[in-house]
């Protein structure tokens, strides 16, 4: 058996696509278009818990997501990972907004959108999750 090593993601490659290769492709409209491939993407990988949603950062070396806050129609999460991978300054955090809005609206079965904020000299991502318990999505079958 020939001893062959594990694959690894390489960040520089994924700079290359995530950072410049989208960003030139998608110009002004890279934050919308990030955002609904997030949702599309949450769509085709479904997370049937919280815990599964962290794990999919991690799996997907997006970064530890972590639960900050929990209230009645919302939830706040912070992402952090090594700032050299994380590209805080010059990167959109939009494609990871929309994916963590559509798991939550797959779970909960509410409309639901996610806003992210930049805190640059704490090196982290805020996402603040909404969802309107007066729009229930129709064909969901909450999990929450």
């Amino acid at each position: 058996m020939l001893n062959t090593p594990s694959p690894t993601i390489s960040s520089f490659g994924y700079e290359i696509i995530r950072d410049h290769i989208l960003s030139s492709i998608l110009g002004k409209h890279e934050d919308d278009v990030l955002y609904w491939a997030g949702k599309e993407l949450a769509r085709k990988f479904p997370c049937k818990s919280q815990d599964e949603l962290i794990a999919f950062f991690a799996d997907a070396c997006w970064g530890t997501l972590e639960l900050m806050k929990e209230s009645k129609d919302g939830r706040t999460f912070q992402l952090t990972n090594d700032p050299e991978i994380l590209q805080i300054k010059q990167r959109s955090f939009r494609l990871e907004a929309g994916f963590i809005a559509e798991q939550i609206q797959l779970a909960k079965g509410y409309l639901t959108e996610c806003y992210d904020e930049k805190r640059e000299k704490q090196h982290f991502v805020m996402f603040t999750v909404k969802w309107d318990v007066k729009e229930r999505i129709m064909h969901t079958v909450p999990t929450e």
